[in-house]
């Protein structure tokens, strides 16, 4: 939005001027390569219809990670609670599900939300990723990352590696329940944040895992504390709990498979969630989106972005081996019918013409009317022999926008051997035994 008043106010002030016969035509210049600059595949803010309420908002393909809509994406923001979907995949891979945990007296401190446990009790890892991610408890957070990690610190340092494993660059975590926070590194000043670039994709990570889907798809789930009895063997303790998914979409929205809510004075609300529609997987992310009292703003902005991306985007799917690839020139060698010690199939100042093929694959992503895939292709003209069957010659990429990008590795269809002094020498001796 702001690049469009930058715009409007370069086109007024060359109205004012000598200049002003040229004015609409700079002004369409500069449209044009602020478009190539964005590559020409993320749409504008005013693009959907009433606008959106969230600071940053993102519309991603969940199975290419291809951003289709951003608005302030980049923009590093507090997060809130939709941390969490980092803390329950960190648990899922870290940590046994199946084990028992105790509350510290520190987790037994946290402020609400709480399923407001106390210090000493003990519960199964898993039963408390349903109270982590259906009603967003923050004690319960705590007690996840000391039960996998020994401590908060250490939890946040796994958080941060996942997170940079998934490039996400913008991104730092303190805390398991994204509580507002801030740490001093090396003299400034980091907080606990993200974008909702990042977001989307940590959120496309986790939807990948059954396990993660299983808890954030349940309504409702019933629990004990645990303790061990006589015979050493673990039972129910005597408090039990409830827990109700507050993913509202996931029961009024058919598609909404995986979603987390999120607020903290400073983050307002923000959502997170995963959506499939006719085999499309789309994933939103909203930071900044409302303060009290307009909590139900995070549902009318998803429900905006998924109806622009249902209406505008299809699956389409490109396989690797509908594409036409070049051969490949080898120099200096033989083969064919008398490759050994023959005499044909000889390249001496002129080349061998090899085919190529490339590694089988295909390309699912979701694509406007107007978007193709298209392969760039990267090949050597001619090389030297020895060559064998299977050797790396060059690669295709495909590209679309920010996002999309696959490399397959082209390679040579046959052995082809080194003309060299020993196949000369055959080639003289087989001639002198032939006549």
């Amino acid at each position: 939005m702001r690049m469009c008043f930058f715009v409007a106010e370069i086109y007024l002030q060359l109205k004012c001027k000598e200049y002003m016969k040229n004015a609409k035509k700079i002004c369409i210049l500069i449209i044009c390569i602020m478009c190539a600059l964005t590559g020409g595949t993320v749409l504008a803010v005013d693009t959907i219809d009433g606008g959106l309420y969230a600071l940053s908002a993102v519309l991603m393909d969940g199975e290419s990670g291809r951003i289709l809509y951003e608005k302030e994406g980049y923009t590093i923001r507090p997060m809130a609670s939709t941390t969490k979907i980092m803390t329950c995949i960190i648990a899922l891979e870290y940590g046994d599900i199946n084990s028992v945990v105790t509350v510290s007296k520190y987790a037994a401190s946290m402020p609400d939300v709480q399923l407001n446990i106390k210090e000493g009790q003990q519960f199964v890892l898993k039963d408390l990723l349903y109270s982590l991610m259906l009603e967003s408890h923050n004690d319960t957070a705590v007690v996840i990352a000391e039960g996998v990690a020994g401590s908060v610190e250490e939890f946040a340092n796994l958080m941060n590696k996942k997170g940079t494993e998934l490039g996400c660059k913008d991104t730092y975590f303190i805390t398991p329940n994204g509580l507002d926070a801030s740490k001093n590194i090396d003299g400034k000043e980091k907080l606990h944040s993200t974008t909702a670039a990042d977001l989307a994709k940590i959120m496309r990570y986790c939807i990948k895992n059954d396990t993660f889907l299983e808890i954030t798809r349940t309504g409702q789930k019933t629990f004990y504390d645990k303790k061990l009895d006589e015979a050493g063997s673990l039972v129910n303790g005597s408090s039990c709990y409830n827990v109700v998914n507050r993913n509202t979409l996931l029961k009024n929205l058919d598609g909404m498979i995986s979603g987390k809510t999120g607020f903290t004075n400073d983050a307002g609300y923000c959502y997170v969630c995963a959506y499939e529609n006719d085999g499309r997987t789309y994933i939103v992310a909203l930071l900044g989106c409302g303060w009290p009292n307009n909590k139900n703003y995070k549902w009318e902005d998803t429900k905006k972005l998924l109806k622009y991306g249902t209406d505008n985007y299809q699956l389409k799917e490109l396989f690797t081996d509908e594409i036409d690839l070049p051969s490949v020139g080898v120099l200096n060698g033989v083969y064919g019918e008398y490759y050994d010690f023959g005499v044909k199939g000889i390249s001496n100042n002129y080349k061998i013409n090899v085919d190529t093929y490339m590694d089988r694959g295909s390309i699912k992503a979701l694509l406007s009317e107007e978007e193709q895939i298209k392969p760039i292709i990267n090949i050597k003209k001619t090389v030297e022999a020895p060559v064998k069957k299977g050797q790396v010659i060059g690669k295709v990429r495909y590209i679309l926008g920010k996002g999309l990008e696959k490399e397959y590795k082209i390679r040579i269809a046959n052995d082809i051997a080194k003309k060299d002094y020993t196949w000369s020498f055959g080639v003289v001796f087989m001639r002198f035994i032939l006549h």
